[in-house]
């Protein structure tokens, strides 16, 4: 195991079930102005930064706030869902407490923002997560590789020293293109075939002795 020194995770629809949160706002809030918000259009905006989520939302609905608007509306509900319940994906929660047991560091890699990520640190024991990579920190989201590289670099490692979770096209992209070794875990959208990914169907049952043995000929 010692060929993985840290473990990036991705957070909506990766650690948590809570794209059914983000698409019952969208839903909410474009019915609010008498539109339809399709589950095709909703699945448009999986694995976006937020912004780019509102403008989809802008450009296909009657919605005419601005994307910040729309980002606000939308933040405040699914935060309000997640510190009522935080919905767990099969494993996650498992696998995440198997990487800290064992000493492996982790980081949230996540198109939400710092506000909401944080709601779900403050649910785990201090110290599961060594930094929190967010949208709103970020210039660039996924796909592009920013986020990941930055993870690794607060890590003060190489991504192929890394492993990295997701469950979307955008995501799986975005830790590829950094050069992390990605274990896909497709939800609510099929993901690419890419040569620095291996798509699992869930991880339960999985842990970090199965990483290992799942990415070792994509690490450096």
């Amino acid at each position: 195991m010692s060929a993985i020194l840290a473990a990036l995770w991705d957070m909506d629809g990766t650690l948590v079930d809570t794209e059914p949160y983000w698409i019952g706002a969208e839903r909410e809030l474009v019915e609010s102005f008498g539109g339809d918000w399709t589950d095709d259009l909703a699945h448009r905006c999986v694995g976006n930064p937020l912004l780019v989520s509102g403008q989809i939302i802008r450009d296909n609905s009657p919605v005419d706030l601005t994307p910040e608007e729309i980002v606000d509306f939308l933040l405040g509900k699914v935060t309000a869902q997640m510190e009522a319940h935080v919905p767990w994906r099969p494993g996650a929660l498992e696998l995440l407490t198997d990487f800290r047991e064992r000493g492996i560091a982790c980081a949230l890699v996540t198109m939400s923002y710092e506000s909401l990520a944080q709601v779900l640190v403050d649910q785990l024991p201090a110290g599961t997560f060594t930094t929190l990579v967010t949208g709103d920190q970020v210039k660039h989201g996924k796909p592009h590789p920013e986020a990941y590289l930055t993870a690794a670099q607060r890590l003060g490692l190489r991504p192929g020293q890394c492993v990295a979770f997701e469950d979307s096209p955008p995501g799986v992209r975005s830790a590829a293109s950094a050069g992390v070794p990605t274990i896909a875990v497709p939800h609510m959208v099929p993901v690419p075939d890419l040569p620095l990914a291996v798509r699992v169907s869930s991880l339960s049952g999985i842990n970090a002795d199965t990483v290992a043995e799942l990415t070792v000929s994509l690490r450096d």
